[in-house]
């Protein structure tokens, strides 16, 4: 249809559907309404087909079966990949325009995957009420109504039973909200987690656009560590290889090459080399889309406090077993006898003074005080942990990572971006043996080698938009610094230097070889030349002669090559990172080959600056106060190590370095087992470390106890993020393959930002350790309460309704008041909690038990005393927690509503002034009772050792 029908048909439609032009009957409403709905429908979808015209030689399916069958035969039917480039209307130099990107969404799809339909409300409300306590406790409250009606009649025995399935319904309501609410909080993580920049070459320059954004016929760049965005072919790639493992489950690496295998998969990674593609297909049409489809986040992880909880909660539940098996006995034999005493204290039997409801209350009294409350509080405070983190810029990948992040004793840091600012600039030049500060006191050919190796040997770009616009670079932060020294410096032209060269062969860089090199020749006179660039120290050994800034080339013997190394020595000692350049030209008579390595000639050296985070030196202190020990791993050579390791504070400034404690990366590896356990602890620096040499240290402290805590971001560094006890990838413009091997993204990439975390992890288990406390005075009182009435006297004096609704204001408020506070500088005053540590201390044994021999009904002073486990100024900071406060407020307005408005209800006496004032007071006895016992000390040996082996 073409565009004058299209508008001719709408025309028609709006004079049809217009109201002001005719008086139409009901049936003639009708029909019209159903005209415009079709018609509407028509033709959005001819907008829709005249969108695809826009590529009419060329299909979305085409293009997804020509990737997923790796198919050749098809990629030459297209002319190749610049066929492929003209059929999409891109250009391979230049990419996209960004007025397309709508157009080519609309005709190929977007770069999103399709999730499955989030749960609703309801079925978090079906897993509630299918818990094994909530179907005890329905079933108590049918036999309660039973048994109710029989002895107290239709008009109170219903009583019980309806606060039972009250109490139910509340507990159910309270567990399924909050974890509805979780999964939405996991369901948010997880956007900001997928939200991953890339780099995309539009409309003629790099720019960063979201993973999400990438279209059909976008080209885009791909370096180390960088993930494939989409489904593509390659344009031109320099010694490329690819991690399939993800897709395929293949480990071995793929080459890539236009030739053989140009098909790139979405969700692969670049192990090694460079290159560009071009985008295929997008989102659900990748294979990566239609595996993701069906893959969502897991928030029911199964944290380690969580079966430690599991393991006490199974301990208390054997006592609580036998106690309500003793009760129901001592109950049954009391009704099945009906022995009582008379008025005068004389034996008698009198069946009418057993009531058949304790045998049942014993039993839901026993279920109601032992199993409620712990996983409420364990979800609200890990929840509360990761809004807390979230807030300090760590956003948690793994829930685990809230609680072992409590437990960490050994940090393993990188350098650059974390430990310092990742802003880096040359501030040293030096060619040969002098430092140069006047450029013009170079020869101009020395000056054109130096363009020649900066602009054809990198992986960055340099882009000016309009004239006179500043210009933008592009590339690794190191890169970026060499590139605008070379540009602002020595007037470097980089699109004339590789209009110039025809680019040869290609050696990458990597953390192995710590260089890359770059042949090249020359179009002017065909002349072949080979560029270095790397650590110097490294570049050094590959010279047999340097050249001067006269331009004269000299040998380098015994001295000069002592000389150099002082050089470097000096720069780095300075915390200048030191990169060198490397030169050699083949003889035109000559055959090229390959890249030599070997007999090159050293044109000189730079050195960059990196500055210190601010404030990073305060965050090794304070993880040294809190016990913790700092270990920095590094690429950098010795001297630029120890240098930003004093500035930074893990080596003291004026003190000698004891032996062992920098080291470097290869003499590591040559230890011993026996020697690298020996001198892991002593170790503080690291050197010259390779991906491996991180790996070594993070399993050698891992075997000797510690729980280790690695930062990185590089795809170097995933091997030993994974491995660690939590992986903690630093800022989120760090590679993929980082990311997806970590606990915990540091989203500001800033080393202060992990002693946060640090303080989160230990103020998750310290606040559940509070509420332990809390709850199990309470249980312990109310059952031991129950249980000597029973035994005694018969009867009860807690009902199963006093007892739920205690609980209800126990469990949730007070899970929600204790569980919920934030985490305090103290915490970072302690040393580390061991893993396997109890959950419950000895000082809180000491608490509760000396708590439960004095507290009977009210529980609102004890609160007060959970809030500090040992200190003994338990109001300290409260006025800072409005959250605790308010809920102490709720508390005691709710026991007052029991028991002077609920009486028939819970079962309750009303009280008058005198005898709320005698509570109160009796109550309060408990501050000065928790205050003096914590004078009392605590043995070594965990109680609970004795009471699980006695049990």
């Amino acid at each position: 249809m073409s565009s004058n029908k299209v508008q001719s048909s709408c025309e028609v439609g709006a004079l049809l559907y217009n109201r002001s032009t005719i008086t139409l009957t009901g049936a003639q409403k009708r029909w019209r309404r159903a005209y415009f709905s079709i018609h509407f429908s028509n033709t959005m979808s001819t907008i829709a087909k005249v969108a695809n015209k826009r590529f009419p030689s060329i299909d979305r399916t085409d293009l997804t079966n020509l990737v997923e069958r790796k198919d050749l035969n098809m990629l030459q039917k297209f002319n190749g990949v610049e066929g492929l480039a003209k059929s999409l209307h891109t250009t391979l130099e230049n990419g996209i325009m960004s007025h397309d990107i709508e157009k080519r969404r609309t005709a190929f799809g977007s770069n999103t995957y399709e999730q499955p339909a989030q749960r609703g409300f309801f079925p978090f409300m079906m897993e509630a009420f299918r818990d094994t306590t909530i179907l005890i406790l329905l079933v108590c409250a049918i036999l309660s109504l039973v048994f109710g009606f029989k002895d107290n009649g239709a008009k109170d025995g219903w009583y019980e039973a309806a606060g039972i399935f009250v109490m139910a319904s509340l507990i159910i309501t309270v567990s399924a909200v909050t974890n509805f609410k979780q999964e939405k909080q996991f369901d948010c993580f997880f956007k900001i987690s997928n939200t991953i920049q890339i780099d995309a070459i539009r409309e003629g320059r790099r720019q960063k656009i979201s993973l999400f954004d990438v279209v059909v016929g976008d080209v885009i760049p791909l370096n180390i560590g960088d993930q494939v965005p989409a489904d593509g072919v390659i344009i031109n790639e320099h010694s490329l290889l690819i991690d399939e493992s993800s897709v395929t489950g293949e480990s071995d690496h793929i080459d890539i090459n236009a030739i053989k295998n140009p098909f790139l998969f979405s969700g692969s990674k670049v192990a090694d080399g460079h290159g560009q593609m071009l985008v295929l297909s997008v989102g659900m049409n990748t294979t990566w889309g239609k595996m993701m489809s069906s893959i969502t986040g897991d928030c029911n992880e199964q944290t380690p406090i969580r079966s430690r909880i599991n393991k006490l909660a199974s301990l208390f539940a054997k006592v609580g077993l036998l106690a309500v098996i003793l009760d129901c006995v001592i109950s049954a034999i009391r009704y099945c006898t009906g022995y009582t005493k008379d008025k005068n204290g004389n034996w008698n039997y009198n069946g009418k003074c057993t009531d058949t409801n304790d045998i049942l209350n014993s039993f839901t009294r026993a279920v109601v005080a032992t199993t409620e409350g712990i996983p409420l509080a364990v979800i609200l405070t890990l929840a509360c942990c990761m809004k807390g983190m979230m807030f300090d810029q760590a956003m948690v990948r793994k829930p685990s990572a809230c609680e072992t992040m409590g437990a960490v004793t050994v940090i393993c840091t990188d350098k650059t971006g974390t430990l310092t600012l990742n802003q880096m600039k040359v501030t040293n030049f030096w060619v040969g043996l002098d430092l140069i500060e006047n450029n013009s006191a170079v020869d101009a050919k020395v000056l054109e080698l130096y363009r020649q190796g900066v602009g054809l040997n990198t992986t960055g770009n340099v882009y000016k938009s309009v004239a006179g616009a500043a210009h933008e670079y592009c590339g690794s932060p190191t890169e970026k610094a060499i590139l605008s020294w070379a540009v602002t410096e020595l007037g470097m032209d980089i699109d004339k230097v590789k209009r110039n060269s025809t680019i040869l062969d290609v050696k990458t860089f990597n953390s192995e070889k710590k260089r890359s090199g770059v042949s090249a020749r020359k179009k002017e006179d065909e002349s072949i030349h080979l560029h270095w660039k790397g650590a110097a120290e490294i570049v050094l050994a590959m010279c047999s002669n340097y050249c001067q800034k006269n331009g004269l080339i000299k040998s380098i013997d015994h001295e000069d090559k002592s000389r150099f190394e002082k050089l470097i020595q000096g720069m780095a000692a300075h915390s200048l990172r030191c990169i060198a350049f490397a030169h050699t030209q083949i003889p035109k008579d000559g055959t090229y080959k390959t890249l030599n390595e070997q007999g090159l000639t050293l044109l000189g050296i730079v050195g960059i600056k990196d500055p210190c985070r601010p404030g990073v030196r305060e965050a090794v202190n304070a993880c040294r106060s809190a016990g913790l020990s700092i270990k920095m791993i590094t690429g950098d050579n010795v001297f630029t190590a120890k240098a930003i390791a004093t500035e930074c504070g893990i080596l003291e400034a004026g003190q000698q370095v004891i032996e062992g404690e920098v080291i470097e990366g290869e003499e590591f590896q040559k230890y011993t087992e026996e020697e690298r356990m020996k001198k892991v602890d002593s170790i503080r620096v690291m050197a010259r470390s390779s991906p491996f040499d991180k790996l070594l240290m993070v399993q050698c402290l891992k075997k000797k106890g510690h729980v280790v805590a690695v930062t990185g971001h590089a795809i170097d560094d995933a091997p030993a993020l994974k491995e660690a006890d939590i992986g903690i990838s630093m800022g989120i413009e760090g590679t993929e393959a980082a990311r997806e091997n970590s606990d915990l993204v540091i989203l500001n990439g800033d080393f202060a930002s992990v002693v946060l975390a640090l303080m989160w992890g230990r103020c998750v288990q310290n606040n559940i350790q509070k509420f332990f406390q809390f709850q199990l005075t309470a249980n312990v009182v109310a059952l031991v309460i129950n249980f000597v009435k029973a035994a005694s006297a018969g009867g009860t004096p807690l009902m199963p309704v006093q007892l739920l609704l205690v609980n209800i204001i126990i469990n949730t408020l007070g899970a929600l008041a204790l569980g919920t506070e934030r985490p305090t500088k103290e915490l970072m005053h302690e040393p580390p909690v061991a893993r396997s540590a109890p959950l419950i201390t000895n000082v809180m044994w000491r608490n509760l038990l000396t708590q439960s021999l004095f507290q009977i009904i009210c529980q609102v002073s004890n609160k007060f005393n959970s809030r500090q486990l040992e200190k003994r100024n338990v109001f300290e900071g409260i006025h800072k927690s409005y959250l605790f406060l308010g809920i102490i407020g709720v508390t005691i307005t709710l026991q007052v509503v029991m028991v002077e408005f609920l009486s028939n209800f819970a079962d309750t006496e009303k009280l008058d002034p005198e005898h709320w004032g005698i509570c109160i007071a009796i109550a309060a006895l408990s501050l000065a009772i928790g205050w003096s016992v914590k004078m009392m000390p605590v043995p070594d040996t965990p109680m609970l050792n004795y009471i699980e082996g006695w049990i």
